[in-house]
Order: C-alpha cells, then structure tokens, then sequence
C-alpha cells in the first residue's frame, strides 16, 4: 500500500490515495498503520476517495480502528494532499465527510499548499444531537462528575461531539487517567472528544486535547473551534482568537452573522512511502 504521512500542528495520520489504492478493511489498516512501534505511527488512517457531491470524500478512522466524523487538521492535509499531488488545480474546493461537506481556501507557497482555511460549518449546542445526556436543551457550564471530581463542561458539536472543560492550569491536568473516563463516560452515548482549556486572554487560550479512539494527541482542529464556541457561550473569550495547542498555533473564527466557524492552520507533509500490510488485512 503506497501511502502519504501528514500533519497538522502534530495531528498525524496516514494518508491513502484512493483513487489508486483499494483498502478493504480500512478498520484493521486503521490500527495496524497507527501503531508507533509495529506500523508507521499515527493518530489514525485517513482515505482520500472519489465523491458524488463535492470535489472529495475524506474517511477518517481513529488509531482503534472506529470512524470519526470529522478531523479539521486531517482535511487540510487532504487539501493539501489533492492539490500537490495533481488531483486538482482548484483553491477553494469541496470534502465530502461524515460531518457533512466542508469548504475550503488553500494559500500557496512555491506552488504548494502551506495553509489552508476551512469553512468548519455551524457549531451544533443542541444535546440530544451531540449527543450527551442531559435534562438542558443545551449543555453549558454543566456540572459533571468524573472521577470522583465535579467538573463543568460545556458541549458542542462540530460534525463530531465535544466536552468543553476550563481549568485554571492545563499543565496540571492529569489527561492519560481523565481522558479515558470522559471518553467512555455514560453520559455520551457516541463517546467524546475533551478539550482542557486554560484562557489566557480573551483572544488566546491554550488547549489540551484528548481525543476518543486516539488518546492525547497534539493538536485537534474540531476541538479548537468548539472550544472557542464554548468560550464565547460562557463569556470567556472573544469570537477570534488563537488557540495554541502542543503542536502549534490555529486561528479560530466565529463569524456569529453567518453562524460559521473558520480555522486556519498549516498543513506539511512528512513523507511518502509504501508498507506490506499483514496477509489477513489485504
């Protein structure tokens, strides 16, 4: 299998051309590929395929192998991926995704793409569509118990589900013993995406991330914007802002008229490459 190693702030994934290559069971490809000792190393497969209503069709699957909704720093580098490699001449294209369909502006550098900015769509408030569990129509400061501990989240949907948590330090959060606990936590049907926030003013917060069937990764995109959503909802932040994750610096919009969320970021591809998949995942 000839596959494409990319990321955005850190985010990695496999990337797998599949107007050239069939994979049949991207599930086990997902997990074989993911792993950082006995794979490539990721934080999940991502499938660049045809698409009968947008320009392409992203399939995202997280490093345990589950299908994810969406993956805001993936679909840049699909973005990328698509135009450096010839499979199109436009900037502003379509991604179909199981999030819905995406827009995207691409910024060239040496006619390559370097950053891109994603219209990310509406963030969705409303709890049974999230989903969480909750007696509120929407989520917002709401107490929830983890661990043993009371926390206060505030829920959001960018094509994919989110717990927005605001901390006084991001540094001191245990993630490898919470994550788990909010990721399979009985109040999210689906599972969920965390966001540790620290504000550290009303246009910049900083961001931990721990991201259901992947772990802590260094950056997630979907949670920059619903992070900010959720900064706006309880008064923390303003509707631009810069989000800094481990992996670097994403810029978030909520542009409140068009009730659309924007972020822009950087794209890099680190390798091409090609692996011999195990014989009962061909």
């Amino acid at each position: 299998m000839k596959f494409t190693k990319m990321h955005g702030i850190g985010n990695d994934y496999v990337y797998v051309n599949c107007f050239k290559e069939v994979i049949k069971e991207p599930e086990k490809v997902a997990r074989f590929v993911s792993d950082r000792h006995f794979g490539i190393g990721a934080d999940g497969l991502i499938l660049i395929k045809p698409s009968k209503t947008a320009d392409f069709e992203m399939a995202m699957y997280n490093a345990d192998g589950s299908r994810g909704e969406m993956c805001g720093n993936g679909i840049r580098c699909v973005a990328k991926y698509v135009y450096d490699y010839g499979l199109t001449t436009k900037t502003n294209i379509s991604i179909e995704t199981l999030g819905g369909i995406k827009y995207l502006e691409l910024f060239l550098d040496n006619l390559k793409v370097n950053s891109v900015r994603v219209d990310m769509g509406k963030p969705v408030f409303k709890a049974s569509r999230i989903p969480v569990l909750s007696d509120n129509e929407q989520v917002v400061s709401e107490e929830i118990e983890v661990g043993g501990i009371l926390y206060k989240m505030t829920c959001v949907s960018m094509g994919n589900p989110h717990a927005v948590i605001f901390v006084e330090d991001i540094n001191k959060i245990d993630i490898e013993k919470i994550g788990p606990e909010f990721e399979n936590h009985k109040r999210f049907p689906n599972k969920i995406n965390t966001e540790f926030i620290q504000v550290v003013s009303r246009r910049e917060i900083k961001m931990r991330v721990w991201e259901r069937g992947s772990g802590e990764t260094l950056a997630c995109g979907t949670g920059a914007c619903a992070s900010v959503a959720a900064g706006v909802l309880n008064g923390l932040t303003q509707e631009e802002v810069k989000v800094k994750l481990l992996g670097g610096d994403l810029m978030i919009s909520w542009e409140r008229g068009k009730d659309t969320i924007y972020m822009t970021g950087p794209a890099v591809k680190v390798f091409d490459g090609e692996i011999e998949l195990p014989h009962e995942i061909r």
